[in-house]
């Protein structure tokens, strides 16, 4: 998409997130800004720890404080800093404004509720809507996600939904407002490939159909190929690079990118092969460490990588990275 014709919706500036435990201040989130336009789809992709879903819940006020704390950095939506608001006023954007669909449908719904209660309270509380309104919207929202015979599967309770079905459940609760920015935080992580296909086909569509900005957060690259604008990949609470999709995978320019991107399986790759895998571990955050935190797995690292932390600069024409070796010309920068 073209984003000088849209208004910047969501913009996040240097945040930074840690907590506090036993073994010592866990630096979850060092220092990212980035943000997101009006109907753009951006994803956020890194591996297990890299701050990716930590991000987003911070700005929500949903990590538990203590032990967690935002340090610093701001978060600026429809004009407002959410990092800055009390809950009540935070109370009010999570559901109308911005909706999150968690990564575990199994545990995201409320066991001892019925679904009716779950879908139609958001709807009561920030459009006040009366029970037979919000039933009614309720119904037309699970028929939507393709619930078969959902005025009487709105009575039941999540343990008589499969995983797919659930999730289902919590795309129809997430859009039943129609906020103006849906964050889907890994909605395919326990599901079956089937059914991973389909909750991501159907998310699209449905994003589509209301017309909002969405982040979709997630490890696996190979999944926003098609359906993203823009990528930022994260690596250690860390922006390493930003492009727009095409871009990033034609051309990476940081070796976190390129490294992953060799990590996919292809369709064209002889059977016998073995797929390519990143070597070593991520850092332990509770030891900051000076450099890029990317260098004791980097195959390009030199002496500047270990001393000194690269800034995340402008490269190519919409396209930034963290690093001080330059692929392309095969030295440092």
């Amino acid at each position: 998409m073209d984003r000088s014709n849209s208004r910047k919706l969501l913009e996040i500036k240097d945040l930074q997130v840690q907590f506090y435990t036993p073994e010592g201040t866990v630096h979850a989130v060092n220092g990212v800004s980035y943000d997101i336009h009006e109907g753009e789809v951006v994803a956020i992709v890194g591996e297990s720890g890299s701050g990716k879903s930590v991000s987003m819940m911070s700005i929500l006020g949903l990590i538990p404080i203590p032990p967690g704390e935002v340090v610093s950095g701001s978060a600026t939506f429809a004009g407002k800093d959410l990092l800055q608001m009390e809950e009540k006023e935070l109370e009010d954007v999570r559901g109308k404004e911005i909706a999150m669909i968690f990564q575990d449908p199994m545990t995201a719904l409320n066991p001892v509720l019925t679904l009716e209660l779950q879908l139609t309270e958001g709807l009561r509380k920030h459009l006040g809507m009366t029970d037979e309104e919000s039933i009614a919207r309720g119904v037309e929202m699970m028929e939507l996600v393709g619930i078969p015979d959902p005025a009487r599967r709105l009575k039941d309770y999540p343990h008589q939904f499969s995983g797919g079905m659930r999730q289902r459940v919590m795309i129809a609760m997430m859009l039943a407002c129609n906020p103006t920015l849906l964050i889907a935080d890994e909605p395919t992580t326990a599901l079956d490939v089937t059914i991973q296909a389909q909750i991501v086909e159907l998310t699209i569509r449905m994003r589509e159909s209301v017309k909002m900005s969405m982040f979709w957060i997630t490890h696996d690259l190979g999944v926003v190929a098609g359906m993203a604008d823009r990528v930022i990949v994260m690596y250690a609470g860390t922006v390493v690079e930003e492009a727009e999709v095409d871009s990033l995978y034609e051309d990476p320019l940081h070796p976190y990118t390129h490294a992953l991107l060799g990590a996919l399986p292809r369709v064209d790759q002889r059977r016998d092969r073995r797929l390519n895998s990143i070597p070593g571990a991520p850092p332990n955050m509770v030891v900051m460490p000076q450099g890029c935190p990317f260098a004791p797995r980097c195959e390009y690292c030199f002496e500047r990588c270990v001393a000194e932390r690269p800034p995340l600069d402008t490269l190519a024409v919409r396209h930034k990275a963290a690093c001080w070796y330059d692929i392309k010309t095969g030295g440092p920068r």
